[in-house]
C-alpha cells in the first residue's frame, strides 16, 4: 500500500460514514461532499469496506474491492449499505445508534496470487495481512484480513471462504480457483475517542 492515511483523513472518513448512517436513519438527504474540505487521497477513486459493531458484535459489513468512485463517496455508500442492506441483519434501528461502532477498511489495489499447488497457496498467503478473493466462474467471495482473527489457519480460512462462495469447502485444493489478495488500512471510531 502507498503512504497511509493521515489521522485527519481517518477521522473524516469515520465521520462521513456515521453522518451517512444518521442521515439515512432520519430520512434526510446526504449533504454534498465539499471537495475543498477533502484531501487528494479522499478525492481519488478508492475501494473500502465499512464494518459496523453493536455492543461488540458484528452488525453489518459491506464493501467493494475495486475503486469505482471517490474514496469519500465509497465510504459513505458502504456505510449506508452496511447499516441497512446487509442481508444477514435487519436494518439498523435508531435505538442502536448510541452503541454503534464504525470501522473503515481502505483497500490496497488487488493483486493476482499465482501458485503452483494447494500447498504452495497455503505458503503464499499471509495470515492477518492478506484479504483474499476467490473466484470460480461467476462465483466470487472475499474475506477481509480481519477474518484471520477468527480463522487463523490458512486451510481453514480458505475452506470458510469457499463455503461463502457457495462451493464445497475443499474447492480451494482444485487448483482451478483464481486467487487475488489485497491489504487494508483499518481504523475504528473508538481509536479516536
Amino acid at each position: 500500500m502507498d503512504a497511509g492515511l493521515s489521522i485527519e483523513e481517518r477521522r473524516l472518513l469515520l465521520r462521513l460514514a456515521r453522518e451517512a448512517i444518521e442521515c439515512a436513519l432520519s430520512r434526510q438527504d446526504l449533504p454534498l461532499l465539499d471537495p475543498q474540505s477533502l484531501s487528494r487521497r479522499l478525492l481519488d477513486p478508492g475501494a473500502s469496506f465499512v464494518t459496523l459493531y453493536c455492543v461488540g458484535e458484528l452488525r453489518g459489513c459491506v464493501g467493494g474491492t475495486e475503486p469505482r468512485v471517490l474514496l469519500a463517496q465509497d465510504v459513505r455508500e458502504h456505510a449506508i449499505a452496511a447499516a441497512f442492506y446487509d442481508n444477514r441483519f435487519l436494518p439498523l434501528q435508531a435505538e442502536e445508534l448510541a452503541g454503534l461502532q464504525v470501522e473503515v477498511s481502505v483497500l490496497s489495489p488487488v493483486q493476482t496470487l499465482t501458485y503452483e499447488s494447494p500447498d504452495d497457496l497455503l505458503r503464499r498467503l499471509r495470515p492477518g495481512v492478506d484479504g483474499v478473493i476467490l473466484t470460480d466462474g461467476a462465483r466470487r467471495a472475499t474475506f477481509l484480513p480481519q477474518v484471520w482473527e477468527k480463522a487463523p489457519d490458512p486451510a481453514g480460512f480458505l475452506e470458510l471462504l469457499c463455503q461463502k462462495m457457495g462451493a464445497p469447502p475443499d474447492e480451494w485444493q482444485s487448483g482451478q480457483l483464481e486467487v487475488r489478495t489485497y491489504q487494508v488500512e483499518k481504523f475504528l471510531e473508538r481509536d479516536f475517542t
